[in-house]
């Protein structure tokens, strides 16, 4: 290690007093990081239901096709756990920038090769092999692109404002959601079913690549400068060992996986899921209705999630994401009979992401503050 780094790392705490950087301008960060995470998430998603049943396996019924594809689907969250692993290693040697210069290279490079892959009719069973394996990819990339800008976010909060300021973590799934569905509703009504399927598709891929590159310059450009390394290095936003992680904050991290959990099932049950109606009911729903209701529900997302910040102020933010847990338990009952019709499936759409973005608004938050200061970033 230089001698220059040395004292780098040796700046007193003091010292971050000086540092010339607003709980503003951490959120700009977060927000531009997590909408290119969101998009990449949602456009793979949209794709899952809309291309892949039929272009990866047409020798299957439309049902078990879309079963497939959402098990492909899936793969991407098992590799997120590998990806959080595997780049701490490569954190612990290179350091932080290299490691996300890493993680979004291989999240650009995965979602770009999806949309060069042939079909099944090209392939066969090769071309399902290349999904599945850069779908792992992907979630390996996005498991290893964690920054720690949103925990800077939430400790350099005001504290009358830390409710308002851990939603703001969270809104880029909203916004990542509506770019990528408007973008494939206007590719989906520029072109043919057929041309749609056979590359009009793509060009969603191509999108989600160039704002990699966006969204990496953007995130190095704010977590390497050394006003942004003072601040995390001052919070102790540092990697700690991971077996005294594990044997001490078990607790915690039971707390990290549970409770958000509510939401995030809910995340794909109102933005992925509506899509197969269309898919296995074509006669009774209208692909262009649900895109243009979608699209107002991220709206009415938005929003909510505004209203959770400004009730997490007033209640607090575990108290808040408590009782958006239990409202979403309780949407659960009939959720299941709305679909028996087509009221009631766009009934399901708006109230559902009503309930997401008041739920969703807080659960970064609550994981934040589960941890100790120094077990914060790797747990």
């Amino acid at each position: 290690m230089s001698s220059s780094t040395t004292m780098h790392n040796a700046q007193p705490a003091s010292q971050a007093g000086q540092v010339h950087v607003t709980p503003r301008d951490i959120a700009v960060g977060v927000i531009i990081g997590r909408i290119g995470e969101f998009f990449d998430f949602f456009v793979y998603g949209i794709a899952s239901v809309l291309v892949f049943p039929a272009l990866f396996f047409p020798f299957a019924s439309t049902h078990d096709a879309l079963v497939y594809s959402f098990i492909i689907f899936s793969f991407g969250f098992f590799g997120r756990i590998a990806g959080a692993l595997i780049f701490r290693g490569i954190h612990d040697h290179f350091g932080r920038a290299t490691k996300l210069t890493a993680a979004l290279f291989l999240l650009g490079t995965s979602t770009v090769s999806i949309a060069f892959l042939p079909g099944y009719e090209d392939l066969g069973a090769t071309a399902i092999v290349l999904l599945c394996a850069l779908r792992i990819s992907q979630g390996v990339a996005v498991g290893g692109a964690w920054d720690g800008l949103p925990s800077l976010l939430a400790l350099s909060a005001p504290a009358d404002k830390r409710g308002w300021f851990a939603m703001i973590a969270q809104i880029g799934a909203p916004l990542g959601f509506v770019v990528a569905t408007g973008l494939f509703a206007y590719l989906y009504m520029s072109v043919s079913a057929d041309d749609f399927v056979a590359w009009g598709w793509r060009f969603a891929f191509f999108t989600a690549f160039a704002i990699n590159v966006v969204t990496l310059f953007a995130r190095l450009r704010m977590t390497v400068t050394p006003e942004y390394e003072t601040l995390l290095a001052d919070k102790e936003l540092v990697p700690s060992p991971l077996g005294e992680l594990f044997r001490e904050k078990r607790a915690s991290l039971a707390l990290g996986t549970l409770a958000p959990l509510a939401s995030n099932a809910l995340i794909h049950l109102v933005t992925i899921f509506p899509l197969s109606w269309w898919l296995l009911f074509p006669e009774d729903y209208h692909l262009g209705w649900i895109f243009a209701l979608q699209l107002v529900g991220g709206g009415i997302c938005l929003l909510t999630m505004m209203l959770s910040g400004k009730v997490a102020d007033r209640i607090g933010r575990r108290r808040t994401m408590f009782w958006g847990s239990v409202l979403i338990a309780l949407f659960c009952l009939p959720a299941p009979f709305l679909g028996n019709t087509v009221f009631g499936a766009f009934a399901f759409i708006p109230s559902g992401f009503a309930l997401l973005g008041f739920s969703l608004a807080q659960s970064a938050g609550v994981v934040n503050d589960s941890f100790e200061p120094r077990f914060r970033y790797s747990g």
